[in-house]
């Protein structure tokens, strides 16, 4: 009985490691990535590898060196298309919301297709750090 009894703690124990084991958000196809000083990279990605116009979803993902996400606090991504003849320059800030993935960060942005300058910083438990690169929005 007493056998019995570990065995059906052990299974127990084995469950409940399972059901709260690290959690991990897809973060997509990549689409862009740059150093973003402080020794991280930072990349844009979508579930299909691109960035369409009308409010579509987005990861904004910081990693390390060796790869892995690291939470650098609060981030802001505006994407700015400069001033063209008469047209004035655009800026479209993203609107971010956290994962359970600490490091990733689900944002949506982008009101119209077009060639984009990707303009992100942030501010935290990695010190200050910023990161630019083109995209385009279909």
């Amino acid at each position: 009985m007493k056998k019995f009894a570990i065995a059906l703690s052990l299974i127990g124990l084995l469950i409940l490691a399972v059901a709260c084991g690290s959690k991990t958000t897809d973060t997509g196809k990549v689409i862009k990535s740059a150093p973003a000083g402080n020794n991280l990279t930072v990349a844009l990605a979508t579930s299909d590898g691109v960035l369409k116009h009308g409010n579509t979803e987005f990861m904004l993902t910081f990693t390390d060196s060796s790869g892995k996400p690291v939470d650098v606090g609060a981030v802001a991504l505006t994407f700015h298309m400069p001033q063209m003849g008469s047209m004035a320059a655009m800026n479209d800030a993203a609107i971010f919301t956290t994962t359970d993935t600490p490091g990733v960060y689900r944002g949506k942005a982008i009101e119209m297709a077009a060639e984009w300058q990707a303009q992100i910083t942030y501010d935290g438990p990695k010190g200050r750090g910023q990161a630019s690169f083109p995209v385009t929005a279909q």
